[in-house]
């Protein structure tokens, strides 16, 4: 007999390296979740929501290059419909998988549980057909030629799908060719490529002062040893933009640091906007990215090699893949003389030892804290942007949900990325605002043997919107008061480090316990309220071109 639906769609996931599937049980998805639980080659890891399961996901993806996430109808899918807008917005390719009603219940339009009553079984599709690149309902017949089908969209546009399981057809076999066949791969048009590649060339040879912005789709696409040994050939310098942060090692000799528009880092910004060629492979001209809109490279001296496409100058080149136009560069390219800009560091913590912990403390302090190998996840607001312009240790990678900017995104997007890299330290910085939103997640650290550390930073209340807003002391930027140290303790996290500090030298000696010991640690980082890092304050300053 030939595998159930069920079973031939996890067994084709499991084909894209997915090894464990986040979600929340439902008894529309039971078909889903037994089979999961029932597989020697997968994991199910349950989340304290699907919220949770879809942000976990997105941390998941960004370091394995595919999640699954499975949710059950209606109340299940929509809960989880934020983080998946966030993964297609941030180009991370998650397989939503959805247990809906039995085909009879929708075929007689019954008024079922997790519906609006209505008697409209299409409408939760519909929500999320915006926030995925391919969608399908899976039935006996087309569940071979639709499974193959969507996830070749996924792999195409790296961006989420979505699989709807009716309840009675879960476990029914699939009918036609059982075997699972090998999935497309994007080709470049082999004419247009070799045009493309002659143009970068052809740039490239006659500048005299170039660049790369080295951008995020390197990272999702896989791309980073590719790039690196682009990078190392031509002897390029490259800076990045703060998504794109870590895309590429800080501790290559050609790194030269953030560029970010006129907000911060004067010396990269003059270095790359005086640079007579820059390339740009795979970065996002967005708001945050672009120090609020205020980057400012030539147009004629830009080169764009993107997904599936290239630009050099005004002239455009589609259907040529990324990976294919890095490859022919690789074969092609000579080494180039550059000069180039010296990578700052964030300096010495400044601050007595009893004074109270300040971000010209916090941030240089935590940059000397990190080690190599360390994926760091920094939650979006003021804590990404302290930490966006440290120097990151050889081997690590910087975690930020940069354009998307959900607050509480960081927390259970720390737990997919442990989950993903069970044998790397996970460092998950977060501001208490953001940390309310997602907390109970970590209580799944503990519950699968994972020791992060997390520091939440307790500035009471929402610091990124006090900088934003007319008034900072409105009422709407407070919080609820909580005990954060001892909520590891509370969501069952046994013999973790949980400590709150307020002090320099207690913030210095905590650091020194987090190397000597074995265990996930929990601290919680007081600092005033109006307490801000550089780049959250020029970004305050610059507030008019930020909503213009």
């Amino acid at each position: 007999m030939n595998r159930s639906i069920v079973q031939y769609l996890l067994d084709s996931i499991k084909l894209l390296g997915i090894k464990d599937v986040f979600g929340v049980p439902g008894d529309f998805s039971f078909p889903l979740t037994d089979a999961v639980c029932n597989d020697p080659e997968l994991r199910w890891i349950g989340n304290c929501n699907e919220l949770n399961a879809a942000y976990a996901a997105d941390g998941y993806a960004r370091i394995k290059g595919f999640a699954a996430l499975a949710t059950t109808f209606g109340v299940g899918e929509l809960s989880a419909l934020c983080g998946i807008a966030g993964a297609y917005a941030e180009h991370l390719p998650v397989i939503h998988i959805v247990g809906i009603p039995p085909t009879r219940t929708m075929l007689n339009k019954r008024i079922v549980h997790h519906t609006l009553g209505t008697g409209n079984f299409e409408i939760f599709k519909q929500a999320s057909a915006n926030m995925v690149c391919a969608s399908a309902t899976l039935t006996p017949e087309n569940a071979v030629s639709e499974i193959k089908r969507v996830l070749e969209a996924a792999v195409y546009h790296h961006r989420p799908v979505y699989f709807a399981i009716p309840q009675d057809y879960g476990n029914l076999p699939v009918i036609g060719q059982e075997e699972i066949g090998t999935l497309t791969i994007p080709q470049s048009d082999q004419a247009t490529l070799l045009e493309a590649v002659a143009a970068i060339l052809d740039k490239l040879t006659k500048s005299a002062s170039p660049a790369v912005l080295a951008g995020y789709l390197i990272r999702r696409l896989n791309l980073q040893d590719t790039a690196t040994r682009l990078i190392e050939k031509t002897n390029l310098p490259f800076a990045t933009m703060f998504m794109d942060k870590t895309t590429l090692d800080e501790s290559l000799k050609q790194y030269i640091g953030i560029y970010d528009g006129r907000i911060m880092n004067q010396e990269v910004r003059d270095f790359i906007e005086n640079c007579d060629c820059v390339i740009n492979i795979g970065a996002l001209w967005s708001d945050f990215n672009t120090g609020v809109f205020s980057a400012n490279i030539d147009r004629t001296k830009m080169i764009s090699i993107m997904h599936h496409h290239v630009t050099v100058g005004y002239a455009t080149y589609r259907n040529v893949e990324m990976e294919d136009v890095l490859n022919s560069l690789l074969l092609t390219a000579g080494p180039k003389t550059a000069v180039r800009a010296e990578v700052r560091k964030l300096g010495m913590p400044q601050g007595l030892p009893e004074a109270n912990i300040t971000p010209d403390f916090f941030y240089p302090a935590l940059e000397e804290f990190l080690n190599p190998g360390d994926i760091v996840v920094a939650e979006t607001g003021t804590v990404s942007m302290g930490l966006g312009f440290a120097k990151m240790p050889e081997n690590s990678i910087f975690l930020n949900q940069t354009l998307w900017c959900s607050i509480g995104w960081a927390t259970p997007a720390a737990l997919g990325a442990a989950i993903a890299a069970p044998g790397r330290r996970v460092v998950l910085i977060t501001g208490e605002g953001s940390h309310q939103f997602t907390a109970q997640e970590i209580s799944q650290f503990d519950r699968f043997g994972l020791k992060p550390v997390v520091i939440v930073l307790n500035n009471d209340g929402y610091l990124i919107e006090r900088l934003l807003c007319k008034n900072p002391d409105i009422y709407y930027n407070d919080l609820a008061q909580w005990q954060y140290s001892k909520l590891p303790e509370a969501f069952g996290c046994k013999d973790w480090l949980a400590i709150k500090v307020m002090t320099n030298g207690e913030l210095k000696e905590v650091f020194k316990k987090v190397d000597e010991c074995d265990c996930g640690v929990y601290i919680e980082v007081c600092m005033d309220k109006m307490a801000a890092s550089e780049l959250a304050m020029r970004i305050h300053d610059s507030i008019k071109n930020l909503y213009s």
